[in-house]
């Protein structure tokens, strides 16, 4: 069975993602900083009777990266690597000018440097796997000026540059930076609470994600809505 490490899975679409490949047969490891609801989680993916090993731990830690690899690696290699823990750098969002540095350095941390460690210690695994995968959960914020957004996006459009140059550099993997668009996520309510708006849920954005491991199409940026309007 082909195997997926998935960060940011308690909730939101890291579970909604894991959910879904669980029901194909996939074979997880899961991280998410909150242990009680990772554990909520794996008692939920577990029930499709797929082998699936939780980790309660900072993706900012090298140590916790080395131990999700390692898991990644008893199961069987790593077929696919999905950055999906995220930082906003402040909550609610705040414009520029109040924006705390050290919460920049949070998202920039968060969102990129732990996304690049991860890869760089699942690397040689995703090489192996003769169909590696990597999934970068990017934002529209990351190449759009929406005014409060400038950290959290200026993070996610890094994370799409590391993405992109990843791709040539391993031509042999496939690396797509997906944006998925607005969804009612535990996140964007802490970035803009007074938004009352309905959001999808993360489920109905999940099956964007399916159709590229489905076709399989070539490293680059992808929006969400686009792959599901296509269809």
């Amino acid at each position: 069975m082909p195997v997926a490490i998935i960060t940011g899975a308690s909730k939101g679409l890291g579970r909604a993602l894991a959910d879904a490949l669980a029901a194909r047969g996939w074979d997880l490891v899961l991280d998410a900083r909150g242990a009680e609801a990772l554990t909520e989680t794996e008692r939920e993916v577990s029930a499709y009777g797929t082998r699936v090993a939780t980790l309660a731990g900072d993706v900012t830690d090298a140590g916790h990266r080395g131990e999700l690899v390692a898991a990644a690696w008893r199961l069987g290699g790593v077929d696919l690597l999905v950055n999906n823990a995220s930082a906003l750098g402040a909550e609610p969002l705040v414009r520029l000018e109040g924006l705390p540095l050290d919460g920049l350095r949070r998202a920039l941390e968060v969102n990129l440097v732990a996304a690049l460690g991860l890869v760089q210690e699942a690397l040689p695994l995703l090489r192996a796997s003769g169909a590696g995968t990597v999934i970068a959960v990017s934002s529209d914020a990351a190449a759009e000026p929406y005014e409060t957004w400038g950290g959290y996006g200026a993070s996610k459009a890094a994370l799409d540059h590391l993405a992109a140059v990843l791709a040539e550099e391993e031509p042999g993997l496939r690396v797509w930076a997906v944006d998925p668009g607005d969804m009612a996520t535990d996140l964007y309510r802490a970035a803009v609470p007074e938004d009352e708006d309905p959001r999808p849920e993360p489920a109905r954005v999940v099956p964007a994600f399916l159709r590229l491991l489905d076709e399989r199409p070539v490293s680059g940026r992808y929006g969400a809505s686009a792959l599901l309007e296509e269809r």
